[in-house]
Parts: C-alpha cells; sequence; structure tokens
C-alpha cells in the first residue's frame, strides 16, 4: 500500500526504497503529513514524502488521497533540531540519509490572547517530541536555546507583549497562514522557518485581530508544555504556566501577506 516515487527513491536510492517497500522501515501507523489525521500503511494507501533540506533529509508519511509521493525542498532551518525517538508506532517522520538525527515537526496554533488589556493575535509553536542541537542525537531538549540564539527572548510574564525580532514575519495570504519566516540566511529572500504542509485556516476573529494590529505575537514552547488545548481561556493558563517555569520565548512579528 505504500508508494516511493521515482524522485523520492532516487533521493533515498534504490536500497533504502527496497526497505520501506518492505515494510522495514515504515511505520504501521502514521499521521498524515498533510491533514494529519492517522493512517496504517497496511490498509490505506500511502505516500512517502521527501523533505530536503541543505543538509538534512526528512521521510515522512501521508494519504495518498491527500498527496502523491513526492520531494519537497524546505529551508535547512525549518530541520533543525531533532526527535530523541520515533518510534515505528508513533513516529511521523525518519532520517532516511546523510547521517542526520531524526527530525522534529513543529506544532503550530493560532488563537487570541489577552495582553495588557487588549486582544492580540498570536501563535504558538511547541514541537512533537524534544529537540537536539543539529549534528547531534540528543537526548537533551535544547529548543529555547536555539531559539535564544535566533534572538527570542525569555517571556516571564504574558500581560507584556514580547519585543519585536527584526526580519522574521508572519506569512497570511487569501487569509490562510502559510509561513514563519526568517532573515535570508546568505541571500536576499526571507527563508521559511515554519512552513504549513498546506495552509492553515484561522478563525474570522484571529484574521480580524492580525489585520487591524498588523502583527502576531509568536509564542514558544518545549515539547510537552503547552498541549492542545481546546479553549483560548485554557491556551493562556497555560502559557502563564509556562511563563511561570521559565520555559516560553517570545517575539512579535509583522505581517507579511494578507
Amino acid at each position: 500500500m505504500l508508494d516511493v516515487s521515482d524522485e523520492v527513491r532516487a533521493e533515498i536510492g534504490d536500497e533504502e526504497a527496497e526497505r520501506l517497500l518492505g515494510g522495514e522501515n515504515a511505520p504501521d501507523v502514521y499521521d498524515c503529513t498533510s491533514c494529519r489525521t492517522p493512517g496504517h500503511t497496511g490498509q490505506v494507501p500511502t505516500s512517502t514524502v521527501l523533505f530536503v533540506g541543505e543538509e538534512t533529509a526528512v521521510l515522512a508519511f501521508a494519504h495518498a488521497s491527500c498527496i502523491p509521493s513526492q520531494v519537497v525542498p524546505v529551508a535547512e532551518a525549518q530541520l533543525q533540531g531533532a526527535v530523541a525517538s520515533i518510534t515505528a508506532e508513533g513516529g511521523e517522520g525518519t532520517a532516511v540519509r546523510r547521517e542526520m538525527p531524526l527530525q522534529a515537526e513543529l506544532g503550530v496554533t493560532s488563537g487570541l490572547v489577552l495582553v495588557g488589556g487588549e486582544v492580540q493575535p498570536a501563535l504558538v509553536v511547541e514541537p512533537l517530541g524534544p529537540i537536539a542541537r543539529p549534528g547531534t542525537s540528543g537526548p537533551v531538549d535544547v529548543f529555547l536555546e536555539l531559539l535564544h540564539e535566533q534572538g527570542f527572548a525569555p517571556v516571564a510574564d504574558v500581560e507584556q507583549a514580547p519585543a519585536a525580532l527584526p526580519g522574521w514575519s508572519v506569512l497570511l495570504a487569501m487569509g490562510r497562514l502559510h509561513a514563519v519566516l526568517q532573515p535570508p540566511a546568505g541571500g536576499t529572500a526571507p527563508q521559511a522557518w515554519w512552513q504549513a504542509h498546506q495552509a492553515m485556516q484561522v478563525a474570522d476573529g484571529w484574521r480580524a485581530a492580525v489585520n487591524k494590529t498588523r502583527r502576531v505575537l509568536v509564542y514558544c514552547a518545549p515539547a510537552g508544555t503547552i498541549g492542545s488545548q481546546p479553549r483560548e481561556d485554557l491556551l493562556r493558563e497555560a502559557l502563564d504556566r509556562a511563563a511561570a517555569a521559565g520555559r516560553l520565548v517570545g517575539a512579535a512579528m509583522p505581517l507579511a501577506g494578507t
């Protein structure tokens, strides 16, 4: 039920491709990298999707009905960090070449946060697993340390908006969230630090707020800190707890797009 396209095979090699097709290195169950719902490689047609950076490659899995097997070029910065362990039963991606560590996906949630008495559009970024420094296998989680190096500042009190981070922006197009952009590395165009596999729909209230403020407050926390919160008041409580524990960093970013 697994499809490995010719372009993916060319990148990972025939030997690795045959191991995948034989079920050796493919997970039984996965979260579709496109629609984020569960899939099963033995029950539904499944595509292999290879995300390729400058030094790192990550193989993910998707329902064939969502996207075909393909190679997707992404900025190396988007692939930085590592998951300490991704099991075959619950893993979503596998490092398949260049002897780099397993890579983490970033979970991104949009919500409205009350800051200084005003409603502000915010994004909360939390990895799906621990992040190790590129080129290492962990297991120390250095997600916040890496963000400090990028210019993100510690958030001690959510009531105070984080400072602007020069060169960074949030890309919104046609009312949907596409990416968080960082300054170019040796080039002229910004690079995607995080990029949605499919443009993410945001609530009307969030879109109205961001069109008014023209900026987004981006908060980041280590894996397992915030979690999935069903309501914005619970999201705020989780942010407050993370800030009090010294596990929250943030930055204000201008809106790119419409």
